[in-house]
């Protein structure tokens, strides 16, 4: 069937561990396994069980007490030692895992991480040479999109990780259950670049025209930053955000392949015993 993976990332804050307890909780109910990975160095507890942790080979706490670093120095650094690991480290862990098997991974909150540093291209990069079919899980609060230029910055960031990662991309909206209006929310989840950018210039001065030009440009170009919401107390809205990942990484099509096939081959056998 093959093996499967998200990378769910996104700003500190919006919602990313309470998506992994609550995919988590999901999968359990309807019968399908799957692996949660803690990718934070200063994380500090899970409300889901943890099968594989960073924290096991570098942690932010230890690395602060004995480098005397700050907390964003020191997440960099075990970012980097995590890099500089891969294979020792992840490549080992990964070997107990196979076929059927799914991962998802529970990053850090620092986004330059995934805008400019290398250690999630590396580490992604690693996973696709080991076999895994990987989808990005970018994670958004929808209260920082409730206007235009809170929107343009939110898919700007979500744009940045879709070119550095280059890997099937799937942006959600979280915190939906607690937002006070769908209504202000509705218009960004498939966005127009240029009634926005109609917007974008009523709200700015004349000195940003040729700036906001050029953002809604770039947006419509590569028109692919569209946004699936996520209530969490929902079933179906959880469903439906599994779905677009699935459908992202191609999820139990070869198992859906293979089962034709053997159809096929029973089929055969019937008319050839008739």
């Amino acid at each position: 069937m093959g093996k499967y993976a998200q990378l769910v990332i996104g700003p500190a804050g919006c919602g990313k561990s309470t998506y992994c307890d609550t995919l988590h909780q999901h999968c359990q109910a309807i019968g399908r396994t799957v692996h949660l990975v803690n990718l934070d160095p200063a994380a500090e507890s899970f409300a889901y069980p943890v099968t594989l942790d960073v924290r096991d080979l570098v942690s932010l706490e230890d690395v602060m007490e004995e480098l005397e670093l700050g907390p964003n120095g020191g997440l960099l650094y075990c970012m980097e030692y995590l890099e500089e690991n891969l294979d020792t480290w992840l490549g080992e862990e990964l070997q107990g895992f196979g076929d059927d098997d799914y991962l998802v991974f529970d990053c850090p909150g620092q986004i330059e991480l995934y805008n400019h540093c290398s250690v999630f291209r590396s580490f992604v990069d690693f996973l696709k040479q080991d076999g895994w079919s990987v989808c990005v899980v970018y994670c958004l609060d929808a209260h920082f999109i409730t206007d235009v230029p809170k929107f343009i910055a939110g898919a700007m960031q979500a744009l940045s990780a879709m070119v550095k990662l280059e890997l099937p991309h799937v942006n959600i909206l979280t915190k939906m259950d607690i937002c006070e209006s769908m209504k202000d929310i509705e218009e960004f989840l498939f966005p127009e670049p240029r009634v926005l950018l109609d917007r974008l210039r009523g709200s700015t001065g004349p000195r940003f025209a040729a700036l906001n030009s050029a953002v809604g440009q770039l947006l419509e170009e590569f028109s692919l930053v569209s946004f699936v919401p996520l209530d969490v107390t929902d079933e179906d809205s959880i469903g439906e955000v599994l779905y677009h990942i699935d459908t992202a990484i191609q999820y139990g099509e070869d198992q859906e392949v293979k089962a034709r096939e053997v159809e096929g081959i029973e089929e055969g056998d019937e008319e050839g015993g008739d």
